[in-house]
């Protein structure tokens, strides 16, 4: 029997897999979300589907997103990732990455760990939304323009609502599965 899963995702295999085995599972660990904070912001503009296909080369081009290293580099790194055609080659996001990552080392040294601070806006407890139609799920929420607007007061680059809503979709703070995916069942 065919698996049904959120009409987004049956695009290819590449989807799929993401789907199933990522997207909207909860996520605590300070390297994964970290990880999905600057795919998130790279997506800005684009479409995820551009970013899932690129993940393997960020991970090389950003030193497996390793925050601390990211925070210091330097110019000539950064005239090396402009230089990369396996990565998106914007230079306002480069430098956002670079920014991003310090201000995320900023936050678990306030909080212990960015994800106590991140997880905080939600009680812990992941939102689930249990849509029935792909038109149910929104860009933006309440939450997401909160975060949003506390991550930019703290420094954060392309980090929008609708940026943060996906970033919360992707790391489980929201559950987004339509009422018929099988990963619901």
């Amino acid at each position: 029997m065919e698996k049904i899963r959120c009409g987004w995702c049956e695009k290819d295999d590449l989807y799929r897999k993401y789907h199933d085995e990522e997207w909207g599972r909860p996520v605590y660990d300070d390297e994964t979300i970290f990880e999905f904070l600057i795919l998130e912001s790279f997506q800005a503009g684009l479409s995820w589907y551009t970013i899932l296909a690129k993940r393997e080369n960020f991970r090389k081009a950003f030193d497996q997103f390793d925050y601390k290293k990211i925070a210091a580099y330097s110019q000539s790194k950064i005239e090396e990732l402009m230089n990369n055609p396996g990565i998106i080659r914007n230079r306002l996001k480069i430098l956002a990455t670079i920014t991003n990552a310090q201000k995320f080392i900023e936050i678990q040294n306030e909080f212990g760990s960015f994800s106590q601070y991140i997880w905080g806006f939600v009680n812990g407890t992941p939102i689930d939304n249990r849509p029935k139609a792909l038109s149910d799920v929104p860009a933006t929420t309440g939450i997401s323009d909160i975060i949003s607007k506390d991550l930019k007061k703290r420094g954060f680059k392309f980090m929008g609502s609708t940026v943060v809503y996906a970033h919360m979709q992707a790391t489980g703070m929201v559950n987004d599965h339509l009422e018929s995916c099988f990963i619901r069942n």
